[in-house]
């Protein structure tokens, strides 16, 4: 090679800030589990009276897909493809038992809200669903990003929808927010003055109707913006 020739060499980590903005695209937008993949329906109708139930169980989920996504990684070439769901069913189910005795230990009457919902995060198909279909197959740091902004993206729709839900149900926000941070909280719940609560809305028809409107106003905002695109595109060419 000549002296007067130059080799440009990209360096290794050029392409990882793309690989995780599209990770937080897709968490919080794109794929979203809860408006785009539709996963995990159960907790997220059942659990979405309040808005701190809702973004609580969220948080939970999201904290154990990022700990399972994290753990699987490092041991995706040492799993043989026969027995990967068990094992990762065992990995994910230790995770959230480490989980539920914290809270039993240190939020209990947050816990005994939460009941049954926290146990049952390991057979939620969303933390199993990206083990699977990207914790197997990358590496350790952009997998447990991926973990915890799918489950944060499932967070804030939970929270959203609790939030509407206690708002048109019972005219507060933040109610049972003292079961988090104790009895001072309580002066921070905000009540609608002399709004008497319209009941469906916390009833599990609530959930449903709730949730389809949340998806619809998504896709109406996805297809305003594809629109957007396509009338730039051509003005472009």
């Amino acid at each position: 090679m000549s002296s007067g020739q130059q080799v440009l060499i990209e360096p290794p980590s050029a392409a990882a800030p793309s690989q995780f903005a599209e990770i937080f695209r897709n968490g919080l937008w794109k794929q979203n589990p809860g408006l785009v993949q539709l996963l995990g329906l159960c907790p997220t109708l059942a659990m979405t009276t309040s808005l701190v139930n809702g973004f609580s169980l969220g948080l939970m989920t999201a904290i154990v897909m990022a700990a399972s996504n994290a753990s699987v990684s490092p041991i995706r070439h040492y799993v043989p493809s026969e027995i990967r769901i068990p094992v990762f069913i065992l990995i994910i189910a230790a995770l959230v038992t480490v989980i539920d005795l914290g809270m039993h230990a240190y939020l209990h009457t947050l816990h005994g809200v939460l009941g049954i919902f926290i146990p049952l995060i390991v057979t939620n198909c969303i933390v199993l669903a990206r083990v699977e279909a990207f914790a197997a197959k990358n590496e350790v740091a952009p997998s447990a990003f991926d973990g915890w902004m799918m489950g944060f993206g499932l967070a804030l729709v939970l929270a959203v929808l609790g939030g509407v839900r206690e708002l048109l149900g019972a005219g507060t926000l933040f109610s049972g927010i003292d079961l988090v941070f104790g009895a001072q909280a309580k002066q921070w719940v905000w009540h609608m003055g002399d709004y008497q609560g319209f009941l469906l809305a916390i009833l599990p028809p609530g959930a449903f109707f709730g949730l389809g409107s949340l998806i619809a106003i998504r896709n109406i905002l996805e297809r305003r913006a594809a629109a957007k695109l396509a009338k730039s595109a051509m003005r472009a060419s």
